[in-house]
């Protein structure tokens, strides 16, 4: 099944458990989902907790060493 499917199926079965039950059922659904997805992707190694706090955190993915200032320097020989 491609991405495309199973988003498909996941709106069919959360608009299905919102007809037979209540919209909060539905979503505890989608939070027990969430929650085995993550840590299927945990248990895989997809995911890391660290990634994740830093995600949360709003920090900022680490970046290449800062340019050198100035002119560049030319080698004499």
């Amino acid at each position: 099944m491609t991405t495309k499917q199973y988003a498909a199926l996941l709106g069919f079965l959360f608009a299905a458990v919102w007809i037979s039950r209540d919209f909060g059922d539905a979503l505890l659904c989608l939070l027990g989902a969430a929650a085995f997805y993550a840590f299927a992707a945990f248990a895989t190694g997809e995911l890391e907790l660290g990634e994740v706090q830093d995600r949360l955190r709003g920090a900022a993915p680490p970046s290449s060493p800062p340019a050198p200032s100035g002119s560049p320097r030319r080698r004499v020989r």
